[in-house]
C-alpha cells in the first residue's frame, strides 16, 4: 500500500454478527458463506481485488467460554484467499458485545477479546492486517445511546463505557497480536458522518461533530484535559483513571477507515412539523427532527470530498474508504460507487493520502431495513446476487473487474445523476412542487436503452421506470414495424446504437397468456440475431406456464439458437396500475361499483406485478444476465382466491366474488399460468402483499385524483 501507487480496490463481506437480547445474528449464515466458502473467494478473486475484510469473529468460534476452537473452515477459507492473491483483513468483533459470558462493564469483554486475539494470531501467524473492532462508535451507539442491540442501553454512561470498552479491547488485542507477529497492523474503521443543523440547534451538531472522532482520539492517546470531550465523559461518569489507559496505550492505525453511506450526514431542525414523527427526537434542550441531509435543502458544503478531507486534517493517517454500498436500484448503485472511486481520486490528488476504496457487501446484506433487531430480514444485493440462493454477478462485478485491471470504467448509464443527486427527489421542508417527467436532454453520444412495443402496460412501465430511474430510453412502437424485415431492423439499430433491447411487443407477452403463436413469431428470432451481431444485449418477454414441449419453449429455443446470449424472461399473470385493462383492474372498478365478479375457482395463476418485474428486468439486462430466467414472487394462488384478497384489501364486500365451477367438458386451463419456482437461475421478486399494498395505493391515488374511471 504505497501512498503513490493508484487507489486500490478492496473487497468486504458483511458479517455482522449482533446480540439483541438472548439472540444472535448472524449475516454470513444468513448469506450462505458457510455453505460455499472456498467458492466464495474464488467469486470474490475473479473482480481482482488484492484485500479482503473477512469474519474470524469470536462469537462465531467461541460462543462459549474456554471452548476448544475448532480452525477447520476458518483456516480452509484464510489459506485459499493467500493462494488466490489476497491479503486479509480479520475482523474479531462487527458489530457485536461478545459471547454471553462477557460484558462491557467488568473488564471481561476485552480481557476475552485479548485472549481470542492471541489464539487468532498463533493459529494464523502470518495474518498481518486486524480490524479487532469494527465501527465502535457507532456499535456503542446502537448498544449503549438507543438500545437497538445488546445490552440495549439508553443513557450517556452506558453509551461512553460501551465505547471504551471497545477502544481498550482493540488496543490490548493489537499488543497480544504484535507478540506474535510484530508487523501486525491495524486497520481501524468508524463511520465517516458529520451533522449540519439549523443556527438554533448549532451547539449540539458542534457537539457530534467532535464527538465523531472520539474512537480514533483514544486509540491515538489524544484524550486528556485539553481535548473536547474530556469533560463531557467525566459528566456521564467515567473516570479519569479509565481515560489515562488510552494515554499509557496508545495504539494509532496503520489505516484510518472509514465507511460511507447515504445515511452518514445528517441535519438537525428544530421544526418538527416540516418531517415525518420517524425523524422526531431530542436533547435536554430542545425537541429537533434528525434526518438524513440528502432529503433536505442544504446549502452549506457537504459531501464525501469534504468528509475526507476532514478526516485527513484531523488524523494526519493513510486512509481507505472501509465500505462503500448504497441499498437501490442497480444504475445507482453503480454510479454510488462510481462516484466514490471518482471522490477517492480526486482528494488523492489534492493532497489527501488515500490508499484505497472497498466494495462493501460482496455478497449482500440482510436485515438492516431494520437496524438487524430481527432475524435475516430484508436482502439488499451486493457485488453479487443471491436473491436465487447462488450468488450471481451483477453489473457492479463488470465494473470492479474494469476498475481493478484498467483504472477505468464506463457504461451509460453513468452518465446521468443518481437519485441522490437529482434536483427532483424528494426533500421535506420545502413547498410541493410539480416536478414534470421528463428527463434532462441526454449528450449525443449517450446510447439509449431500447424499448420495442405497443402500447401495452407493460411498454408503457418500462418508459415511466426508465424515466424514474434516470436511464436514457428510446421508445419505438412496433405497430408499423415489421421486426421479421433482417435488413431494416439492423439498419435501425445501426443508426440508434442502443446499449440494449427490451422487445416489450404485445405479442411477445399477452397474447402467449392464451397460448397463441402469432404469425411474427419469427421476429424476436430475427432482432436476436441480429443484436447478437451488433453485441447489444436482447430480452425477450416470454411465459412461465408452458409445458416443456409446448410452442413457447420451441420459440425460446429458437431465440437461443440465433443468439445464446439472449435474455428471456419467463413470467405470467401480469398487472400494473396504470392501465384500466388488465384483469386486476378490472376486478377493482367492479367491485368499487359494487358489481359482482365471476371468476374460475379452480383456475390457477402466479400473479406478477408490472413495475416490479420492469425493475428485475432492467436489473438483469445491466448484470449481463443470459438464458431463460423465470422471475415471479413465487406465489401461486386461485383467480378466485386471489380476487377474494384483493376485494379484502381494498375495504370491499369480497362476497362479490362469485366462484365459477369447471365444467367436466371444458379444457383443463388450471395449470394456465401455474409456475411459480424460482431455481438458481431466476428472480425472487417482492411478495405478492407488498405487490398488492402498491398496486392498491396507486390505484387509490389515481381513482381519488379522477384520472382512472371508477
Amino acid at each position: 500500500m504505497n501512498r503513490n501507487s493508484a487507489i486500490e480496490i478492496w473487497g468486504g463481506m458483511e458479517c455482522t454478527i449482533n446480540r439483541v437480547q438472548e439472540d444472535y445474528f448472524d449475516q454470513s449464515e444468513y448469506a450462505g458463506h458457510y455453505n460455499r466458502g472456498k467458492a466464495d473467494i474464488d467469486l470474490v478473486a475473479s473482480l481482482g481485488v488484492n484485500m479482503l475484510r473477512y469474519p474470524v469473529l469470536w462469537e462465531r468460534h467461541q460462543p462459549i467460554a474456554g471452548q476448544v476452537i475448532n480452525w477447520s473452515f476458518a483456516e480452509g477459507v484464510l489459506v485459499h484467499m493467500k493462494a488466490s492473491g489476497i491479503e486479509p483483513i480479520a475482523g474479531l468483533v462487527h458489530h457485536g458485545s461478545g459471547p454471553r459470558h462477557v460484558n462491557f462493564f467488568d473488564g471481561s469483554f476485552e480481557q476475552g477479546l485479548a485472549a481470542y486475539a492471541k489464539e487468532v494470531a498463533t493459529q494464523f501467524p502470518w495474518l498481518e492486517y486486524y480490524t479487532p473492532v469494527n465501527e465502535p462508535l457507532t456499535t456503542a451507539r446502537f448498544c449503549g445511546l438507543y438500545g437497538h442491540w445488546y445490552p440495549h442501553g439508553q443513557s450517556d454512561y452506558t453509551f461512553y463505557k460501551v465505547l471504551l470498552s471497545e477502544c481498550k479491547a482493540t488496543i490490548m488485542a493489537m499488543e497480544v497480536i504484535r507478540q506474535v507477529n510484530p508487523d501486525a497492523k491495524l486497520v481501524q474503521t468508524e463511520d465517516l458522518g458529520k451533522c449540519y443543523s439549523t443556527p438554533l440547534l448549532q451547539y449540539q451538531a458542534e457537539f457530534e461533530n467532535q464527538r465523531r472522532w472520539l474512537s480514533y482520539d483514544l486509540l491515538c492517546g489524544r484524550v486528556d484535559e485539553q481535548h473536547f470531550m474530556w469533560p463531557w465523559l467525566l459528566k456521564a461518569g467515567i473516570t479519569a483513571e479509565e481515560l489515562q489507559f488510552f494515554k499509557a496505550h496508545s495504539c494509532v492505525p496503520h489505516i484510518a477507515g472509514f465507511n460511507y453511506y447515504i445515511t452518514s450526514e445528517r441535519y438537525l431542525d428544530e421544526d418538527l412539523s416540516k418531517y415525518p414523527e420517524q425523524y422526531h427526537g431530542g436533547n435536554y434542550r430542545h425537541r429537533y427532527a434528525d434526518i438524513e441531509t440528502v432529503k433536505v435543502h442544504l446549502h452549506e458544503p457537504n459531501g464525501p470530498a469534504l468528509l475526507l478531507k476532514e478526516a485527513w486534517a484531523h488524523l494526519q493517517l493513510p486512509i481507505a474508504i472501509t465500505e462503500c454500498h448504497l441499498h437501490s436500484t442497480r444504475e445507482d448503485q453503480m454510479r454510488w460507487f462510481h462516484t466514490m472511486w471518482q471522490t477517492a481520486n480526486k482528494v488523492k490528488a489534492e493532497g489527501v493520502d488515500i490508499r484505497a476504496i472497498t466494495a462493501w457487501a460482496i455478497f449482500g446484506l440482510y436485515g438492516w431495513n431494520c437496524l438487524v433487531t430481527k432475524p435475516c430480514g430484508d436482502y439488499e444485493p451486493g457485488v453479487f446476487n443471491l436473491s436465487s440462493g447462488c450468488p450471481k454477478p451483477t453489473a457492479l462485478t463488470r465494473l470492479l473487474q474494469e476498475l481493478t485491471q484498467h483504472q477505468v470504467y464506463y457504461h451509460p448509464v453513468l452518465e446521468h445523476e443518481g437519485w441522490w443527486q437529482r434536483e427532483n427527489r424528494h426533500r421535506y421542508g420545502t413547498p410541493a412542487k410539480v416536478v414534470r417527467m421528463r428527463r434532462k436532454q441526454a449528450p449525443k453520444t449517450c446510447r439509449p436503452l431500447l424499448v420495442l412495443g405497443r402500447e401495452t402496460a407493460l411498454r408503457q412501465a418500462f418508459e415511466k421506470i426508465c424515466v424514474e430511474r434516470n436511464i436514457h430510453h428510446l421508445l419505438l412502437d412496433t405497430a408499423d414495424m415489421d421486426r421479421t424485415d433482417q435488413d431494416k431492423m439492423e439498419q435501425l439499430l445501426r443508426e440508434i446504437h442502443p446499449w440494449g433491447l427490451i422487445d416489450a411487443t404485445d405479442d411477445a407477452c399477452t397474447a402467449r397468456a392464451a397460448g397463441t403463436m402469432p404469425a411474427s413469431h419469427f421476429g424476436p428470432a430475427v432482432l436476436a440475431a441480429i443484436c447478437g451481431g451488433q453485441h447489444i444485449p436482447y430480452l425477450f418477454f416470454s411465459t412461465d406456464a408452458v409445458a416443456s414441449e409446448g410452442k413457447q419453449v420451441k420459440h425460446e429455443k429458437l431465440v437461443l439458437q440465433q443468439n445464446e446470449s439472449a435474455l428471456i424472461i419467463r413470467s405470467t399473470g401480469l398487472f400494473g396500475p396504470w392501465d384500466q385493462h388488465n384483469y386486476v383492474t378490472s376486478w377493482l372498478n367492479r367491485l368499487r361499483s359494487a358489481q359482482p365478479i365471476a371468476v374460475p375457482a379452480e383456475q390457477l395463476l402466479a400473479p406478477t406485478y408490472i413495475p416490479h418485474l420492469v425493475h428485475a428486468c432492467i436489473d438483469l439486462l445491466l448484470d449481463g444476465a443470459q438464458g431463460i430466467y423465470p422471475v415471479n414472487n413465487g406465489e401461486t394462488t386461485s383467480m378466485a382466491a386471489f380476487a377474494r384478497r384483493i376485494a379484502l384489501m381494498a375495504g370491499l364486500d369480497e362476497n362479490l366474488v362469485c366462484s365459477l365451477l369447471q365444467q367436466p367438458e371444458q379444457k383443463d386451463t388450471r395449470a394456465l399460468f401455474h409456475s411459480a419456482s424460482i431455481t438458481e437461475q431466476g428472480v425472487r421478486l417482492p411478495s405478492l402483499a407488498a405487490a398488492l399494498e402498491q398496486y392498491l395505493e396507486a390505484q387509490d391515488h389515481l381513482y381519488h385524483s379522477g384520472k382512472m374511471v371508477g
